[in-house]
């Protein structure tokens, strides 16, 4: 008898297990089909430019993703800071932007966002070339663990929401590390599907990161010379030719991921600019992305 209750219970726990998905799936359309709240349409219209931008059929997209977001991740108040409809629908626009015109779940590794009233304070041990640990301590924006937690800094968000063509937003940013850790830890490669989409993937990232770091090498040779009092041809400092500032912001050359978030911002607030300058970098992310922020007026 004992047996035959194990046996029963076992079989229960498999269809449990392989219904589960398809639960899950359900209870995200459910929410997905609640209507959208007035007072949460003004917060899109007020909070989040590139909304305004979208078209309708976006739009109407976004708003149902931001449906489920809301009702899947919960939101924490740090320091104090109490979290309002506001936050929470200006920080989840932002992130389901990147998962417009795709299904399954959003941000499955993610399982709550901190929320700090400014930039916040964190500790850390950081190893010298020589091996020395040392503790250092470091003031962010944001941050995006693999351990399924996004940290932002509030009025952060609000500033990258601000100015939509500048091409930083901490969330965009933030939540571009989430893709990129569901593969695991961070090394600037997300979901991909397929060993072609990989390698295009892998020869664009890296050819894209090495000129990077070179025109930043290639600037710092430069100012060196300049405030030496030599310029590229000999003449006197006043007549060196700055370099302009690149599109790509240093930062991104920090390693392979946080290129990866970096150009994200660049693709969604500064898209013609990536287009005309980085062609195939631009063509990487649009069919990654599957949208083309350029035609969003």
């Amino acid at each position: 008898m004992s047996l035959a209750i194990v046996l029963v219970a076992a079989l229960l726990l498999v269809v449990a297990l392989a219904g589960a998905p398809r639960w899950r799936a359900w209870r995200r359309q459910a929410w997905a089909s609640r209507p959208f709240p007035a007072d949460w349409r003004t917060i899109l219209r007020r909070r989040v430019p590139l909304y305004r931008q979208l078209p309708p059929d976006l739009q109407h997209q976004l708003r149902r993703r931001i449906l489920v977001f809301l009702a899947e991740k919960p939101f924490l108040g740090c320091a104090g800071l109490a979290v309002t409809d506001e936050m929470r629908v200006t920080i989840a626009a932002h992130a389901c932007l990147l998962r417009l015109n795709r299904g399954g779940p959003l941000f499955p590794e993610l399982r709550q966002i901190l929320v700090y009233p400014g930039a916040f304070v964190v500790d850390r041990v950081h190893a010298s070339p020589g091996g020395v640990l040392r503790d250092e301590r470091r003031v962010l924006a944001g941050e995006s663990w693999s351990q399924g937690q996004v940290i932002l800094s509030w009025q952060d968000v609000l500033d990258g929401a601000r100015a939509v063509d500048d091409g930083h937003n901490v969330v965009l940013h933030e939540f571009a590390h989430q893709l990129d850790q569901e593969t695991g830890s961070a090394n600037g490669a997300p979901l991909l599907g397929s060993r072609a989409a990989h390698a295009r993937w892998a020869r664009v990232m890296a050819d894209e990161f090495a000129a990077l770091q070179a025109r930043i090498r290639a600037r710092e040779v430069a100012q060196a010379r300049a405030q030496a009092g030599w310029s590229w041809f000999g003449s006197s400092s006043d007549d060196v030719e700055p370099l302009p500032a690149d599109l790509i912001s240093d930062y991104g050359a920090t390693n392979e991921a946080e290129f990866f978030a970096v150009v994200t911002e660049v693709f969604f607030e500064q898209p013609g600019a990536l287009a005309e300058r980085h062609p195939a970098l631009f063509a990487l992310l649009r069919d990654y992305y599957r949208v083309d922020p350029r035609t969003w007026h």
